[in-house]
């Protein structure tokens, strides 16, 4: 990994209190984020998969700090904002935006196109109306719309164009990187490869570094450079994207993996049918959440290990499980 990344957590955790009883005391904590570590490198795309509930979108807005962490750091530039003030983190979010899931829900229908890309430079105090008006008829040309867009509603627009409006108003600032929440999944399949390869172009373009979080293995794999795979508040592998294709390691990816869908009729491939449910994240299991969900003979004697990264292979790194790996791997790790 990187010496200087743009972007680092370390040991994050974002818990989420259970409150009950009439004075409404906290008897328990969901544990949505636990114990995260990642890097992200200058224009660089880390794609983050998992089930939904596993904590994907938790973590991304814990990072730009739209959800307070409960413990740990980031890191922005080498800078710790994890927990610095509303006042002192104004001018960093210029450097940093999100993109939400379902751009309906993100725009607000009540205000003009023009109006949404413009309110960060009102909020900013950035330019005056003529240059805020030249600078969002740029922003809707480099997503692909219309000046004339502008003046209309966000509910006029199809699912797609209303995506690219939220694309342009994460933009407007000239950020360094941005979080893509599920940017795809609530649109058609048809569009979504064009917006796939929208933020392929304006990465290029603008050296944007990407989080971008995903359900599809097979989106992510379109766009990200590095893939980690997350269950339960954890990341169980993290690997450049065409080693977790080509060479995944832990029964989870694998499992995600098989699900993919491939586009050559004549191929065969296994869909792996996990067994169990997802256990709860308040009351998490004390050993291998994901031997404990398969009900894995090897579990008991995970309780109390160690289950966090290594590298298995070179920037290749998986949880230390042994109900998770295959023998020969999980002799290798943990003789490491």
């Amino acid at each position: 990994m990187s010496d200087q990344p743009l972007l680092r957590a370390n040991d994050l955790r974002v818990h989420f209190p259970v409150r009950s009883g009439l004075l409404l005391r906290q008897t328990a904590a969901v544990k949505a984020v636990d114990g995260i570590s990642l890097e992200l490198n200058a224009g660089q795309t880390l794609g983050l998969v998992g089930e939904s509930g596993c904590g994907k979108s938790t973590l991304g807005k814990a990072l730009v700090r739209l959800i307070e962490p409960t413990s740990g750091t980031i890191e922005f530039e080498g800078r710790d904002i994890s927990h610095i003030g509303q006042r002192a983190l104004r001018p960093l979010r210029r450097d940093f935006q999100m993109i939400f899931q379902d751009p309906a829900e993100s725009l607000d229908a009540r205000m003009s196109v023009r109006t949404l890309i413009e309110e960060p430079y009102r909020i900013h105090k950035l330019g005056n109306r003529a240059e805020r008006k030249k600078w969002v008829n740029e922003l809707l040309d480099t997503v692909g719309l219309s000046a004339a867009s502008a003046d209309r509603y966000s509910f006029e627009f199809s699912g797609g164009q209303r995506q690219r409006i939220g694309i342009a108003r994460a933009l407007a600032l000239k950020p360094k990187w941005l979080v893509c929440d599920e940017p795809v999944s609530a649109l058609d399949v048809s569009v979504q490869s064009q917006i796939l390869n929208l933020l392929v172009d304006l990465q290029k373009e603008f050296n944007l570094s990407y989080l971008f979080i995903a359900h599809d293995l097979s989106v992510v794999k379109h766009i990200s450079d590095r893939v980690a795979v997350m269950y339960l508040g954890k990341i169980v592998e993290l690997a450049d994207s065409e080693t977790i294709y080509r060479n995944p390691k832990h029964a989870y990816t694998k499992a995600l993996l098989s699900a993919v869908p491939v586009a050559n009729p004549k191929v065969k491939r296994e869909k792996i049918l996990l067994e169990g449910d997802v256990p709860s994240p308040i009351d998490p299991p004390a050993g291998s959440a994901f031997g404990h969900r398969i009900s894995h003979p090897r579990y008991e004697e995970t309780i109390g290990m160690d289950l966090g990264l290594k590298e298995i292979s070179p920037d290749h790194w998986v949880t230390a499980d042994p109900c998770c790996l295959e023998p020969e791997d999980w002799e290798r790790i943990s003789e490491s």
